[in-house]
């Protein structure tokens, strides 16, 4: 037999094939029916429609309907054409090819898992605080930049590092983008990659941990709601595991009705005094309740809280987006933000301060293009897979679908009122926590067409229930406040306001808590992979002492920057986010830089730009605005610019700077803008080693034009899935060849299904 075993091979055997004969697969393919035609052509216009109305149209207001429309027919356009060529020019994937999760199939780690719950694990893994908060705070220079950059940039750049890391890793065993790095560039790009990857992982779950203080800081109703789903999880994962294991529905009904209960007695708790004084904590201590609980969650067995819990946050998360992208066609809210606003053209916003390249896309960050995505697209997900088409769906289209989140964020911050938008954006310095002083700082600002008054502030606290919405910075709040604007109008009236508003803070709680206890058990992992280099028994992850070592101390490092943040007198969300932004950024250039040196390797000399493009655009940008970070004589753009002016005033005797009221507020910028500044530098160079190596290694191939496999070997399948979400009338033809094979063996039938 042939190393490759055709479908006539395995019919000889009495097997059926794993794989619709590839020439039947490319034919229907090629097939264009009139329906097809005319289904295509509908998507296109209305894309095109939507396009001209958002980009050309220039009126007092534009339509939210369009911003769906533009997103929705866009993606749909990408992932049918053009991630269908990558699949066909570069990584040219093969269904008669065993991937690790039948192969190495262990019922732990490598377990062949249906590749619709395995998107929804993948999106509830990727999907964190990024593409809720980049866009709001980006929205300060209007709608139409920052729209371009969240569906382009994720066409051309996320969905195809999602993609190329998924399945690179996948045919490599599902090894981490940190040992592929070294497995391509050589010990030095591998060890800068790894170090990189472990540091940059830091800043990106201290920032998601950030977001979610801010949002419940002194929200009892929100404390309560988000608190309850950690006790609901628990029982959801007792309940499928010893109780009524298999019943996925039972549990989703559960979940979902106490979820709706949390909700509904977080409102009745805020309501009480005395029950509501219990949940009214500080931002303090919600960033050490937020600490214990990473650690906890991390060291727990899978299935106790994280499973259960990622497969709760998927629900909410497709679900919420879903019907708010339907209350948005039904209620059609106008957004009176421009395309362009005054601080498109300056550098100094009062969310954050830069010109808009680099610091817009460094800002959206995860919308577009996440490296923190390469290290679950190279950490559990490749595991799962059943089959090899299946990766195009999982990780193009499963990045698209957080790209959705990011234009749905985009619109609930320019859908309210702009005045409102700037002072819950603004830090609590310049708006000194009050009504009055926010109003002042707002209506200071002298963009035109911006407004507030202390009573619409204090009026809009009221209405979703909260004592305050100033200096809610994060984002989070900010899209609390959007969703809540247009659901009330489709769904319940103003009564409702509250309601939707804690919905959505506790939507957005999940959403980010999924990202940390997910990335701290990641980045233990990679910590133990490390060790485990020299000394051997670190890399055993079910060590219990090396598990509680590593774990530690990777919240150890998240959690003190955590503490900064939290303490930051010039607003921790409003200086930490570029930094955020720039190290996943960095992290993304160096996941690219390794992709390129594989596809080099790989001898796809014609498809190397599908990469290069995208590596070159986010390098320039990310270097750029590290540069900036770094070299900037602006204090509110430099961070050691910002260190220099507060030390050198504390020498000269100086008790309040800027923002900084006190001496104390100004030991802690000096404090904050050091660390900042050290990550900085740390970040950019490694990042620049591992590009430059991984540009070098792919010349050299190009100049050999020979393979260099790193692949693992080659095994034949002996197991047959669908490619998509709906498998094709060929697909569906095998399905049935393969439900009467497991008729006659239904021992094999039994294996496949267990996994073994």
């Amino acid at each position: 037999m042939s190393p490759v075993p055709t479908n006539e091979d395995l019919r000889t055997e009495g097997w059926p094939p794993p794989a619709v004969d590839p020439e039947i697969r490319e034919a229907h393919d090629r097939a264009w029916p009139v329906s097809k035609i005319l289904t295509w052509s509908v998507v296109a216009l209305v894309g095109g429609v939507a396009w001209v109305m958002l980009a050309l149209v220039r009126g007092e207001s534009v339509n939210a309907i369009w911003f769906v429309f533009a997103a929705l027919a866009t993606y749909a356009i990408a992932y049918r054409f053009y991630a269908t060529y990558i699949e066909d020019t570069l990584t040219r994937p093969d269904d008669r090819r065993a991937t690790p999760a039948e192969y190495a199939a262990d019922g732990k780690d490598f377990v062949r898992t249906d590749r619709r719950v395995l998107f929804g694990h993948h999106f509830a893994a990727i999907a964190g605080a990024g593409p809720l908060v980049g866009p709001i705070l980006a929205a300060q220079m209007g709608y139409l930049p920052s729209t371009l950059w969240i569906i382009v940039g994720v066409i051309l750049a996320g969905a195809v590092q999602d993609y190329l890391v998924l399945f690179f890793s996948m045919r490599r065993g599902g090894r981490s983008i940190g040992q592929m790095a070294k497995d391509e560039l050589g010990t030095v790009g591998g060890a800068a990659a790894l170090v990189a990857t472990l540091t940059i992982m830091l800043i990106i779950v201290a920032i998601l941990a950030l977001v979610v203080v801010n949002s419940l800081g002194d929200s009892p109703w929100g404390v309560f709601s988000v608190g309850m789903t950690i006790p609901i999880a628990l029982v959801m994962g007792v309940y499928m595991r010893f109780l009524r294991p298999g019943h996925v529905g039972e549990v989703s009904a559960i979940g979902v009705v106490l979820l709706l209960l949390a909700i509904v007695a977080g409102g009745w708790i805020n309501a009480n005094p005395a029950l509501a004084s219990m949940f009214h904590l500080s931002r303090g201590t919600l960033a050490w309740a937020v600490i214990v609980y990473g650690f906890v969650a991390a060291v727990l067995p899978v299935w106790i809280l994280l499973t259960p819990r990622d497969y709760l946050s998927t629900f909410m998360k497709i679900g919420t987006i879903a019907l708010l992208a339907v209350g948005i066609v039904v209620v059609r809210p106008e957004i009176h933000t421009p395309a362009f606003t005054e601080l498109a053209f300056r550098a100094d916003g009062p969310v954050f301060s830069g010109p808009l390249f680099p610091f817009l896309f460094v800002t959206i960050a995860c919308g577009a293009l996440s490296g923190f995505h390469a290290t679950i697209a190279s950490g559990t997900t490749p595991k799962l897979l059943e089959k090899e088409r299946q990766a195009k769906m999982v990780g193009y289209a499963g990045m698209l679908a957080e790209s959705f989140v990011a234009v749905m964020a985009l619109v609930c911050a320019v859908s309210i009122d702009r005045g409102l938008y700037f002072a819950m954006n603004s830090s609590p310095a310049v708006t000194q926590g009050t009504v009055e002083g926010a109003a002042a700082f707002v209506n200071n600002l002298g963009l035109v067409g911006v407004h507030t008054t202390p009573d619409a502030l204090a009026a809009t606290a009221q209405a979703v229930g909260e004592s305050s919405v100033v200096s809610r910075t994060g984002g989070a709040p900010t899209m609390a406040i959007g969703l809540a604007h247009i659901m009330h109008q489709f769904l319940g009236g103003s009564g409702l306001m509250g309601f939707w508003y804690h919905f959505a803070i506790m939507f957005e709680a999940l959403f980010i808590l999924t990202s940390v206890d997910a990335g701290t058990r990641v980045a233990r992992f990679m910590l133990q992979d490390a060790l485990g280099n020299v000394w051997p028994k670190f890399g055993d992850l079910d060590w219990t002492l090396g598990k509680w070592l590593c774990t530690a101390v990777m919240v150890a490092g998240w959690g003190s920057i955590l503490l900064l943040g939290v303490h930051d007198p010039l607003g921790g969300i409003n200086t930490f986010f570029p930094l955020f932004g720039i190290a996943n950024q960095l992290l993304a250039a160096i996941a690219l830089a390794v992709c390129l040196a594989i596809a080099a390797h790989m001898g796809r000399r014609r498809s190397l730009w599908i990469i290069a493009a995208p590596l070159a655009f986010v390098s320039a940008v990310t270097i750029t605005g590290s540069f900036y970070k770094i070299f900037s004589s602006v204090p509110a753009i430099g961070y050691w610019a910002q260190h220099r002016a507060f030390k050198d005033a504390l020498a000269a005797g100086k008790t309040q700077l800027g923002t900084a009221k006190t001496p104390e507020a100004m030991e802690a910028v000096v404090r904050n803008t050091f660390v900042q500044g050290s990550l900085s530098i740390l970040f950019v160079v490694l990042a620049i080693v591992v590009i430059v190596i991984a540009v070098i290694r792919t010349l050299q191939a190009l100049r050999a034009a020979s393979r260099v496999d790193t692949e693992d070997p080659y095994v034949a399948s002996r197991v047959f899935a669908p490619a998509g979400f709906v498998a094709t009338p060929p697909e569906k033809e095998l399905e049935r060849e393969w439900e009467a094979f497991y008729e006659e063996h239904p021992d094999i039938a039994l294996a496949h299904r267990t996994g073994h």
